[in-house]
């Protein structure tokens, strides 16, 4: 019993040294800043920004094949349906919301483990029932579809509770 338990105890030790390990790593080898927001982010001449070329952001406005996402429809009022966004973004795990206009939502959502920060946007056009969205990584190539998801998910909560 005794060799299990320490056999376990080094392994637990190992991985928390790896975890250690790759955010020193992290930490180093980003530039500086590369967790601060992007300039890019919010509603430019009634747009939201274009995703860049990595494959770790989609867009509902002007999104190319590999980043496009649908703007999500709504049929109730657009106050009522920015409020229940609201709502629904307090229990999506580890977002926060940081800004909000009567047209315009942005959030932070954050990976369990190492933090990494995704600014998630949404943008209520006038004289449109969409909300246009936007989610995007802030540092790294690949998110492996968290962002994609992430939006996909809020879509099918919204859906479910009739916007």
């Amino acid at each position: 019993m005794f060799r299990l338990l320490t056999a376990f105890a080094q392994r637990l030790l190992r991985s928390i040294a790896f975890v250690i390990l790759l955010t020193l790593i992290n930490s180093l080898i980003l530039p500086t800043g590369a967790w601060a927001a992007s300039s890019a982010l919010g509603v430019n001449n009634g747009h939201l920004s274009s995703c860049p070329a990595s494959d770790n952001c989609v867009v509902s406005q002007d999104g190319d094949p590999k980043h496009a996402i649908d703007p999500i429809a709504y049929h109730i009022d657009r106050d009522a349906a920015r409020k229940t966004l609201l709502k629904t973004l307090t229990v999506v795990p580890r977002t926060e919301v940081i800004e909000q206009t009567d047209n315009y939502i942005h959030a932070l959502s954050k990976s369990r483990i190492f933090k990494f920060i995704d600014d998630v946007e949404f943008y209520f056009p006038p004289n449109e029932s969409v909300i246009h969205v936007r989610s995007a990584a802030r540092v790294g190539e690949s998110d492996l579809g968290v962002n994609r998801r992430r939006l996909e998910q809020i879509r099918l909560a919204l859906r479910d509770l009739n916007i």
